[in-house]
């Protein structure tokens, strides 16, 4: 494993540091979105659906959006970048949203499938070990060091702009 560390650290920790640095960004985002009437009643929907029926809710996420994210990737291909990109954006936050919604609003009745439990179980322990073994790589320790830094950095910087603006 040590010899693949340098490019573990390589590959993953710059979607580490993105990922700390947009945080602060998507999660009230989710707050909001999760205030929307229309996912209130998405949520209350799949919380009275039957376990598969909640298993069946997610191919809707997969049908609406899938044709999306294909069409932006043929805009990319096709040289239209500034209509695939948000096109991209789009399809794939959407689709994010729906899927963890869905699965929030599911989740409980989901695990009663047998062998739904099992892979989630299976996938929790593989997600858990990997991420420990992440988080102890020293790469993981100064990117995550940094993007606080930064996040107070831009804190700060706000902070200052507010006050200028109310004196």
């Amino acid at each position: 494993m040590r010899v693949l560390g340098p490019v573990v650290d390589a590959v993953v920790l710059p979607f580490v540091l993105a990922d700390e640095l947009i945080r602060p960004l998507y999660r009230p985002l989710i707050r909001l979105l999760s205030r929307l009437k229309f996912m209130q009643w998405l949520e209350h929907a799949v919380g009275a659906l039957p376990p598969y029926g909640v298993l069946a809710a997610f191919l809707v996420p997969f049908v609406l959006l899938e044709p999306l994210k294909l069409l932006g990737l043929y805009w990319l291909g096709t040289g239209h970048v500034r209509i695939a990109i948000p096109t991209l954006v789009l399809g794939h936050g959407a689709s994010f949203v729906l899927v963890e919604r869905i699965y929030q609003a599911g989740r409980d009745k989901l695990l009663t499938i047998a062998w739904f439990a099992r892979i989630a179980l299976l996938v929790e322990r593989v997600r858990d070990v990997a991420m420990a073994w992440l988080r102890s790589r020293p790469a993981w320790i100064a990117i995550k060091s940094y993007a606080a830094a930064t996040r107070m950095r831009i804190a700060a910087f706000f902070s200052r702009l507010r006050d200028r603006r109310s004196a």
